[in-house]
């Protein structure tokens, strides 16, 4: 005979006779007979045992005083709950003897899972109370088991999974500290490198995120006689029509130009356009000496990349404008310099002669007979950059909070891919919980400043070249992963990205070089890690 043991270890023994008792089911039912909760041992239909317990009610009428009742098939062992019975259903051969001993393991049972002994609390753990059944009767016979071993059985406390949620755990605290500790060996090296002679540059103002327009003007001079340059007078807008070429003009043409790149899906970034109030004071001053031929090279980059690595669209817009202050100077060309490999594509102002650009990469009037207009804005060429190239990212964003027992644990790193650009009042803005206070600072590279009211960290650092490449931030606060993002970055270069510049100016007549200055800035426009 094979009996199942505590455990659900199988054991054999040898004997004379099979055990008598043999119990068909356990049953919690009310005083009427209906059943609230039924456990089967043995094969048996819904309806077998609906009509057995319908019918126990009825037999108990006879006024005796006993704890069971017979019929000609089967014994009924009960006890009362209350308002219910617990009722055991055996075979007429099983021992009575023993038959209530195992009753009375089962009434024991239930109040262990319930608090009171009403049919709601009972239809509410009888899953509970069945798996305990289990425990005491397998096949019809009585499990040699008390409460306290069916009280283990039933909780499933594994002494394996406590093992490893400690190691687990501990493990976690480990890689924090190492993380801590890595952090601020990157802090002492550069301290280091700072003593050693590598001089960090100081702290500027602070700004918002915006620029507009930025540079360090450079005055080329191609003539062979050097001449100091002079600055150039206010520009007086005539009264009256100009007789040049419109080309730039603020006016109808400039609208209807604008309107025909729209048209064909073009995004137009005007520098009088789309401007907040933090973008206009963080923009650097204007060039104070400028020549009469000035152009602006401008770009701007905007970036979205997910948290977790992975580039989801980088796009650079980038313009050269041309303002002539002389009309001396109105009739001019101008030879430029794409060093790109990116991939940028670029296009001409439709007055401007096409063919010559593409074989001389010189930028002219179609008609060589016609000027520049006068003290205007003129966009002579325009370049666009998209890409989903991770490594063409000119500053990458590293946020990683973790959990800990009393809020998050923040680390943010900062490292330049693009090590010709220098990036200069980089400002990277991470969201804070609302709510919860200031966060505590760790190891910092550069300075910060916390804005409670738009609950918002503003990670500043002044400058961002070859030499102060990487950087990192740590931070404690209460909240959750999801908190810290969107991370925003905004800042300011004098340098191009694309690597497009105006390296000659010379007159249509002669070929004579023409005194010019230029100013360079890339800027963001949305530089965002979800």
């Amino acid at each position: 005979v094979c009996n199942r043991i505590p455990g659900g270890v199988a054991h054999a023994s040898v004997c004379s006779a099979p055990p008598l008792q043999v119990l068909l089911a356990a049953a919690v039912c009310t005083k009427a007979g209906k059943a609230i909760v039924s456990r089967q041992f043995v094969e048996m239909t819904r309806t077998r045992v609906e009509g057995l317990l319908a019918a126990f009610p009825k037999l108990m009428n006879t006024g005796k005083q006993h704890t069971f009742v017979e019929t000609e098939s089967v014994r009924y062992v009960y006890q009362p709950l209350e308002k219910l019975y617990m009722v055991l259903v055996t075979t007429k051969n099983s021992n009575i003897l023993e038959d209530l001993e195992t009753l009375r393991l089962f009434s024991r049972v239930i109040p262990e899972y319930c608090r009171v002994l009403e049919e709601g609390e009972i239809s509410e753990h009888c899953f509970d109370l069945i798996f305990a059944f289990d425990e005491i009767v397998a096949l019809g016979y009585r499990e040699n088991v008390n409460l306290a071993q069916i009280r283990t059985f039933t909780e499933m406390d594994s002494h394996e999974e406590k093992v490893f949620r400690a190691i687990r755990e501990t493990q976690e605290i480990e890689a924090k500290a190492e993380m801590r500790r890595k952090a601020k060996e990157l802090q002492q090296a550069r301290r280091d490198a700072e003593r050693a002679g590598k001089k960090m540059p100081g702290f500027g103002g602070f700004g918002s995120s915006g620029i507009s327009s930025s540079s360090a003007t450079v005055v080329q001079d191609s003539l062979i006689e050097p001449e100091k340059p002079k600055p150039a007078p206010a520009p007086i807008r005539p009264s009256g029509p100009s007789k040049a070429l419109k080309l730039g003009a603020k006016g109808k043409e400039v609208d209807d130009f604008v309107d025909k790149l729209k048209s064909e899906g073009e995004n137009i970034i005007l520098p009088s356009m789309g401007k907040r109030a933090s973008e206009v004071s963080k923009s650097l001053p204007a060039p104070v000496n400028t020549e009469s031929v000035h152009m602006r090279v401008e770009e701007k980059i905007t970036l979205t990349c997910g948290r977790d690595g992975g580039l989801q669209n980088m796009e650079i817009l980038g313009m050269i404008t041309l303002r002539v202050s002389e009309e001396k100077s109105g009739r001019i060309r101008m030879l430029v310099s794409n060093n790109d490999k990116k991939g940028v594509q670029l296009q001409t102002h439709p007055n401007v002669d096409k063919k010559l650009f593409t074989s001389d990469s010189i930028i002219g009037l179609k008609n060589p007979d016609k000027s520049f207009p006068l003290n205007n804005d003129v966009g002579v060429l325009k370049w666009r950059l998209q890409t989903t190239d991770e490594s063409l990212i000119p500053l990458t964003i590293n946020c990683w909070p973790s959990e800990s027992g009393s809020g998050c644990d923040v680390n943010i790193e900062y490292e330049l891919q693009e090590e010709s650009l220098e990036l200069n009042d980089v400002v990277i803005s991470i969201p804070m919980p609302s709510g919860v206070g200031a966060p505590v600072i760790g190891d910092l590279d550069g300075e910060y400043r916390h804005d409670s009211r738009r609950n918002v960290l503003e990670w500043c650092l002044p400058v961002v070249d070859v030499k102060n490449k990487t950087g990192s931030l740590e931070l404690s606060i209460a909240g959750q992963p999801n908190d810290f993002f969107p991370v925003s970055v905004s800042f300011v270069s004098k340098g191009s990205y694309c690597d497009i510049q105006v390296v000659k100016v010379f007159q249509v007549d002669g070929d004579s070089p023409v005194r010019f200055s230029t100013e360079t800035s890339l800027v963001t426009d949305k530089y965002e890690i979800l």
